[in-house]
């Protein structure tokens, strides 16, 4: 079955825009806007310039935006935890995008660093990151991955498996160290959007069932080399609302209240998955309220367990950078496709597509899209935003009312494209990754360099280099 089979030709929810100009506000970073030539304009810099400097496609992040939200991430945080007389620690989620420039400013906001490979370990670290404040991730963990992460001091390593457990035990026994861990468990709840499910059961290939979590913490006790601190669980993505966070609490302070009877248990890892708006309709929760929301019902569970409150920790990444970034694209091609004999969609081309922005063709997300470099007084017309690869599932943004004078030449601004759009990147059609450029107050600059054709083929083995045998 392809996708137009399950996928309405028109989603119900989107609807022509009174202006085709317009920017809604929730999507685009806080200070976009359109200039007097009607350009858009971001962090104080027209997209025409940017464009004409960088190239397209450009990932364009504000980094006043990106600093700001960490900051009220933090905050929020902060606050409601300490209504209830705790402490909450706030990881950022480096997989939603990492680059040394991204941890300087998080870190100067006081957050830690979550990661989840020996890469994202190394770039944080390079960006001068505490050891003591980075969580380590990931499902398979290698040996040197874990034995780099036990030198160097990580604060914690979230352990998945008994394997892993047994791994990690012997390698910082050889070192005379004793790791914090927490045990990644599932609690049977899964949050998406709008909706969540709560089962008894887990078929996935992270963490331990919440059933095993006391048999597993007692294992890791026993081993003098690592020191068991918390459970950590990770519900879902995108998830707007408290109430499966809610379900969650109410399973994981159980298991953790009858932990306390075999030692401390300082940490309750909560993880991350707030959303944000990525279309006109979508409507993420406020953090302050999500805030207030999620460290309330955990209060109430230790309440009605009587034990005390530990502190709590979180992991957004998308919350904070995804809002923040912006993707530019030259349009190169439009054509108009009868799609029915009352409706017809205008197809726009553009020169990235699924190589910079993975995510429409691995989940189907949604995006919105916006014409950049000026103003226009045309109709709206249904419009499909394309890309140049070689997949009919090369899909930026499925729906989307565009100017219908829209031209070869034109800029078009994705925005919502902060977080996994540049970590998903790849050469896919041997297409170069883009530069990723910040701006802020009227500066642009690189932070992370585009990829050139050059550096592809420097990696192709088979062509000889200058001194070459």
């Amino acid at each position: 079955m392809s996708a137009s089979d399950v996928r309405p030709a028109v989603p119900e929810w989107l609807l022509p825009p009174a202006d085709v100009n317009e920017l809604v506000e929730a999507v685009w970073p806080p200070r976009a806007g359109r200039d007097d030539l009607g350009a858009l304009s971001i962090g104080g810099i027209a997209t025409t310039d940017l464009a004409a400097q960088f190239g397209t496609p450009l990932y364009v992040l504000d980094q006043d935006a990106v600093v700001a939200q960490a900051r009220r991430v933090r905050q929020a945080f902060d606050d409601a935890a300490a209504r209830h007389g705790t402490t909450a620690r706030v990881y950022y989620a480096g997989k939603a995008f990492l680059s040394t420039e991204i941890v300087r400013w998080v870190t100067a906001e006081g957050l830690a660093v979550d990661v989840a490979t020996g890469g994202e370990l190394a770039v944080a670290l390079a960006a001068g990151a505490d050891p003591a404040r980075i969580g380590l991730h990931g499902n398979n963990k290698s040996r040197l991955e874990l034995a780099r992460a036990v030198e160097l001091g990580v604060g914690s390593v979230i352990v998945d498996s008994l394997v892993e457990i047994d791994r990690l035990a012997e390698i910082a026994a050889a070192r005379g160290a004793v790791q914090p861990v927490l045990v990644r468990v599932n609690s049977g709840v899964h949050a998406e959007t709008h909706d969540f499910l709560a089962t008894a059961h887990e078929d996935q290939k992270f963490g331990f069932a919440l059933t095993d979590a006391e048999a597993v913490v007692a294992r890791i006790r026993e081993l003098p080399s690592l020191r068991f601190v918390g459970l950590h669980c990770h519900i879902g993505s995108q998830i707007f609302g408290t109430a499966g966070f809610a379900e969650s609490a109410s399973r994981l302070v159980a298991v953790h209240a009858r932990l306390l009877g075999g030692g401390d248990v300082p940490v309750l890892n909560l993880g991350g998955g707030f959303g944000i708006a990525y279309t006109s309709v979508d409507d993420p929760t406020p953090i302050e309220d999500l805030a207030d929301g999620i460290v309330a019902a955990v209060a109430r569970e230790c309440e009605a367990h009587g034990i005390p409150l530990p502190m709590l920790a979180f992991e957004p990444g998308r919350a904070i950078v995804g809002r923040a970034g912006v993707t530019l694209y030259e349009v190169g091609t439009t054509k108009p496709v009868r799609v029915s004999d009352e409706l017809e969609r205008l197809y726009v081309s553009v020169d990235g597509g699924m190589s910079d922005n993975a995510r429409p063709a691995l989940y189907g997300a949604a995006y919105s899209a916006r014409v950049a470099n000026r103003r226009s007084d045309a109709p709206a017309a249904l419009s499909r935003v394309v890309g140049r690869h070689c997949e009919s599932g090369d899909i930026v943004v499925d729906a989307e009312y565009l100017p219908a004078d829209v031209t070869p030449g034109d800029l078009l601004a994705v925005p919502a494209t902060g977080a996994y759009c540049y970590s998903l990147a790849s050469n896919y059609n041997y297409v170069p990754r883009p530069p990723v450029v910040a701006v802020s107050n009227g500066v642009a600059r690189v932070i992370v360099r585009g990829e050139t054709i050059d550096d592809l083929l420097a990696r192709d083995a088979g062509i000889p280099t200058e001194g070459a045998e």
